[in-house]
Parts: structure tokens; C-alpha cells; sequence
């Protein structure tokens, strides 16, 4: 076999995750070409639903990673020195929150999500309030048939969609329709081709109002040498290969050892049969056909020297379980999961969790740093077309996100941990050796309702106010219970009773 056909063969068993596609190399130099494979969809998504019997007894863990990793991410919440702009925003993705959850599932699967943001007409019934209302559209990763770039600054000019509908006429006949359009910051041209729509022209061509592209790509482990971007099941995809097969393999083994078999010794067998089975003529029995069994049999006559025994067969089950083992902490490690996420196989690795946790978080906060500025861009498109749309102006474009804090402890370890941080703190403070403004400021990173201690602005909301304010109130409290209690004393004295 040639070192070609070899190496194909050998990459092709290797990895199956990503689309082959023709390409020419030469030895020595040659010029740069940007990588524009992409990740295989379907079999992203067959490991996912582990429809695939190639991975069948591996693609298990896939549905967790994914799950978990856009669990623990979550959706942001847009902020802005603007209050309209804030306003705008807040109001548009809070309605987007599950479209939102979905964007970040779909990256980390297939690699690629894009968002297209447009404001359409809507339906009078279901929307009196508005005429028009901006849309929050997922496109599917196959319809994106090309991205055009600049040749000079790599900067997207164009997107080229390409879908086939399928719908069906009056007289009950299937029709296909193949839409092209392209969609660029100046225009947005439409192409029908096939069987005609009724309503629709064969080809529309309107300019692009907002004078920018309105989609967004959502590239997982973006990078400058690729044009879309990986699956989080790219690295892993080798090892559910493996997993699936060794675990094939015990499976398939363990049937042999399932039935047992037995082990004669004998020196006489004609004896043996007539003795036990009453067998005159083994031969004769033999031609019929016949067969012995021992059902109902409670012992078995044997003569010196003779004997019989089960033959015990290995377990191929147990030898595999080391190498499952050993396959299920590459995936624990190369996917960044806490492995009680995918399942505990040993006691000891309830011991790790701690230890996973900080990793498993800080491949979250990786994760939302390296989207944040596709949602920082998605929150400028709304707040330029609903500008360009309405006539609203906005002082700034610019936003802040804000996540859900992810913390690897639990209540009661982050409970032990406040109680010895304030007890420190407070020894320091006593001691003077710590000053009471940089006490609080250390301990505002681990309680995240507590505000900035001191501030210049005289009329901040800053904690040292809060705090007295609380004092003013507990001795106005305290006072009034002491007037109370005069005003007792004193109508005992004069003889008046209790005083209500």
C-alpha cells in the first residue's frame, strides 16, 4: 500500500468529525489558505442523539458535555451608560432567552451558529401594540453556502444562504423550490429557482437599510487559520470510537463464558453412557441423532481414575474494564468535564470532584469571553436598526455583560469560608493592622450583594451608608423601647395600671 492511500486510510479511521474536502499541498513553500472545512453537522448531531451504531456504546457522553457546558454558561444581560439603550436591549432579549440558550448549545455541537436579526411586520392579532417587531433567527449551519471575504482586510462582505423548500400546491402535488439569497452590508438579492411560488418573483433584489450585515457568527474556538469554528466533541470524537469498540468487543466476548461447559475425564465411555444414560449401542444412539442431557440428573457414576469438571472461561469483560476505565479519563480530560458529570466509575473519584471543579470553571469563563463579543455586536445591530427604524437616538452603542456568577462550592463550604474570611478580617481590623475600607473590599469579591464601601459621590448607595443606616434605626429602636418602659414605670407609680 502506497504512503498515500495509507495515510487516507489512516486519518479516515482516526477522525470522522470533519467534512473531507479536495486540497492541494506541494513540498517546500507554498502560499497560506485560510482552512474552510467545517465540522461534520450530521454526525455532530448523530453523536448527540447517539443514532449512529459506530458510537453507539460511546456517543453517551456527548449529550452531557454539550448540556452541561451550556447549563453552567447561561445567557448575559446587556448593560449600557444609556438608560433607553438599556431599555431597548433588555426588552428585545428578554424575550430570546431559550433562542439564546440554543445558540450557545448549537456552537459548542456543531461549531457554527448563525444569527440573523431582522425587524419584520407582525401579526395584528398576536402584537396590536406594534407594526413591526426585530426577530431573533437561528439559520441552520447548512443553508450558510458561502462567506465571501474582503481579499485585502479578511473582513466578511457576503453571506450566501441556500435552502430547498418544499411545499405543496392546491392540487396536492409535491413541489421543491431551491431559494438562494445573498446578503451583504448594501443589498440583499433573492433567487428562486424550480418550481415556482405563487406570490413570489423569481428574483427580488432590495438594498440593505441598516448599512451593515445583520448576521452574526457564533464560531466555537474561533481562530484566525479557520473560517468556522470546532465542536466540542471534535477532540473526544477518537475516544468514543475506542470506548464503543472495546466495550463492543467485552460485550460480544461475554457470551462465550455465559453458558458453562463440561469437562469429562473418562476411560470406558460405552460404560460411562450405559451406566448413567442407560445407552446399550453409543453408535446407533449417535446415527439417530440422539442427544444426552443432564436435567434431573443429581449425581454421576464414574470409575477410578475418571472425573469431570466445568471449564472456566476468562471473562473478556473483566479485562476490559481497565482500558474503559482508562478511555473514560481521556474523555473526562480532553473535554474539560467533571467526570460525575458523564458518570462515577470508582468510588476514589468522588474525591476528585473538588479538584475538577475549578478547571470545569474556568473553561466556562473561557467559553463566555470568547463569545462576548458576539453578543456585544448582536446588542449593537438591535440598537441600529431599531435607530434607523424608529429615529430613537442612542448616546452610546457600547455594552457590558453580565453573567451569572459560577461558584464550585457548595452553601455550606461557601458558608465556612465567609465565617473564617470575617473572622480574619475583623482581627486584622481590630488589630489595626487593616483598615476597615480594605476589608470590605476584599470581602465584596466573595459576597456579591454587597456594594462598593465608600464612594466619592456624597449620594452613592456605598455599604458604609447602608451600614449606618442600620445603626441609626437599631438605636432609634432601642430608644423607644426605653421610652416605653419609662412610661410604665410611671403609671404604676401614680396607680394607673396597665398602661395599653
Amino acid at each position: 500500500m502506497g504512503l498515500g492511500k495509507w495515510l487516507k486510510r489512516a486519518v479516515g479511521e482516526i477522525s470522522r468529525l470533519r467534512r473531507s474536502v479536495s486540497a492541494t499541498a506541494g513540498y517546500g513553500f507554498s502560499g497560506y489558505t485560510l482552512d474552510s472545512r467545517r465540522v461534520d453537522y450530521a454526525l455532530a448531531r448523530a453523536l448527540y442523539d447517539n443514532t449512529d451504531d459506530r458510537y453507539k456504546l460511546g456517543a453517551g457522553f456527548c449529550r452531557p458535555i454539550i448540556n452541561v457546558k451550556a447549563g453552567f454558561m447561561g445567557v448575559p444581560t446587556f448593560n449600557s451608560d444609556d438608560p433607553k439603550a438599556k431599555e431597548v436591549l433588555n426588552a428585545f432579549f428578554s424575550e430570546q432567552t431559550s433562542k439564546m440558550h440554543r445558540t450557545h448549545k448549537k456552537a459548542l455541537l456543531e461549531g457554527d451558529c448563525f444569527v440573523w436579526i431582522t425587524r419584520e411586520s407582525t401579526d395584528a392579532v398576536l402584537y396590536p401594540e406594534t407594526g413591526k417587531r426585530l426577530v431573533y433567527t437561528i439559520i441552520p449551519n447548512e443553508e450558510v453556502c458561502a462567506i465571501n471575504r474582503n481579499p485585502i482586510t479578511g473582513r466578511v462582505e457576503e453571506y450566501v444562504l441556500v435552502s430547498n423548500m418544499e411545499w405543496t400546491d392546491e392540487s396536492g402535488n409535491k413541489r421543491t423550490t431551491k431559494v438562494t439569497q445573498w446578503i451583504s452590508a448594501v443589498r440583499r438579492k433573492v433567487r428562486l429557482e424550480g418550481d415556482p411560488i405563487p406570490g413570489f418573483e423569481q428574483e427580488i433584489e432590495e438594498p440593505n437599510p441598516w448599512g451593515f450585515i445583520p448576521i452574526e457568527h457564533f464560531a466555537n474556538e474561533k481562530d484566525e487559520t479557520r473560517l468556522f469554528g470546532q465542536s466540542e466533541l471534535e477532540a473526544i470524537e477518537p475516544f468514543l470510537k475506542a470506548y464503543h469498540d472495546v466495550m463492543l468487543h467485552a460485550l460480544q466476548g461475554s457470551k462465550m463464558h455465559s453458558t458453562p461447559r463440561l469437562k469429562f475425564k473418562l476411560k470406558d465411555v460405552a460404560a460411562f453412557l450405559r451406566n448413567n444414560f442407560g445407552i446399550e449401542d453409543p453408535a446407533k444412539y449417535a446415527r439417530e441423532g440422539r442427544t444426552i442431557s443432564l436435567e434431573g440428573k443429581d449425581f454421576l457414576i464414574f470409575t477410578e481414575g475418571e472425573d469431570a469438571e466445568f471449564i472456566e472461561v476468562r471473562s473478556s469483560t473483566g479485562d476490559a474494564e481497565s482500558l474503559l476505565k482508562f478511555i473514560f479519563y481521556c474523555i473526562v480530560a480532553v473535554s474539560e468535564t467533571p467526570e460525575f458529570v458523564l458518570g462515577v466509575h470508582t468510588p476514589s473519584s468522588l474525591s476528585s470532584v473538588q479538584e475538577q471543579m475549578p478547571v470545569f470553571v474556568r473553561n466556562i469563563s473561557r467559553k463566555r469571553t470568547d463569545f462576548a463579543n458576539n453578543w456585544q455586536r448582536l446588542a449593537r445591530m438591535v440598537l441600529a436598526i431599531t435607530h434607523a427604524e424608529t429615529g430613537e437616538t442612542f448616546e452610546t452603542y457600547a455594552t457590558t455583560l453580565e453573567w451569572d456568577e459560577i461558584d464550585p462550592r457548595d452553601e455550606k463550604e461557601l458558608a465556612d469560608t465567609i465565617n473564617a474570611l470575617t473572622t480574619a478580617l475583623n482581627t486584622a481590623v481590630q488589630g489595626r493592622f487593616l483598615s476597615r475600607d480594605s476589608a470590605a473590599e476584599f470581602l465584596r469579591a466573595y459576597i456579591p450583594s454587597m456594594r462598593e464601601y465608600n464612594s466619592d459621590d456624597p449620594d452613592a448607595d456605598t455599604e458604609r451608608r447602608r451600614i449606618l443606616n442600620n445603626r441609626i434605626e437599631d438605636e432609634r429602636l432601642a430608644d423607644g423601647a426605653l421610652g416605653l418602659g419609662e412610661i410604665k414605670a410611671i403609671d404604676a407609680a401614680l396607680g394607673g395600671g396597665d398602661s395599653a
